[in-house]
């Protein structure tokens, strides 16, 4: 009995009483500014994503093995920066870069188009093909192709300066500067099954270490 005895006032003298942390903070709604001013309208349907709307193109060669890497990508992208520019009316790219890319064949070392990257971004088992073409300024347009029933389907049009491209669990990432030291901004396209296409799912700035700021552009 006196064994029990010490055996649990040891353990009630270790664990102590119950201490308050003190009061908590009330929680508040958020506070809603002109409340008496309407919200913009909603834009329409079309409006929406009509830079990541699937996009078939025309006048290149079908791929029914489903393997995209069987499609040359110089046709692809001379297929593309003709399409751009006849649903823009104007050229996509300036005159300089347009010539580079139509001599890419027969001038690798001034083609503007990078390597081309492939990566399954839809989880069908099936790689997509990412393409980087540089521009005037350090500019970046980034497309994304994938086949649908042996269609070259572009399903992603983006324009970056970016530090670094990158892509994590079918995300593709991008990090571009900003005007705030210290800072850079981070944007994630994603896949969505809705649009079948991948739609910018997050835009924010992210704090870099000095070592991450000196890195240089991919």
């Amino acid at each position: 009995m006196a064994v029990g005895g010490l055996l649990l006032s040891g353990c009630t003298e270790g664990t102590g009483e119950p201490k308050s942390a003190g009061r908590t903070a009330a929680a508040s709604a958020p506070a809603r500014l002109w409340p008496e001013r309407p919200p913009a309208p909603q834009p329409s349907t079309d409006e929406v994503g009509a830079r990541e709307k699937p996009s078939p193109l025309r006048g290149v060669p079908r791929a029914p093995s489903g393997d995209i890497r069987t499609v040359p990508l110089l046709t692809i992208v001379k297929a593309q920066v003709l399409a751009g520019s006849e649903l823009k009316g104007t050229p996509q790219f300036d005159q300089a870069t347009t010539e580079k890319i139509g001599h890419c064949a027969t001038d690798r070392k001034r083609c503007p188009v990078r390597a081309p990257q492939y990566r399954d971004l839809n989880d069908d088992g099936k790689d997509e093909l990412i393409v980087g073409i540089e521009g005037a300024d350090h500019d970046l347009a980034l497309w994304v192709f994938t086949l649908k029933d042996g269609v070259v389907t572009r399903i992603m049009d983006a324009g970056a300066t970016p530090l670094s491209v990158e892509v994590t669990d079918g995300d593709v990432i991008l990090r571009e500067p900003t005007g705030t030291p210290g800072y850079d901004m981070r944007t994630v396209y994603s896949w969505d099954k809705r649009t079948q296409a991948m739609i910018l799912r997050v835009m924010e700035f992210d704090e870099v270490s000095r070592t991450a700021s000196t890195k240089s552009a991919p």
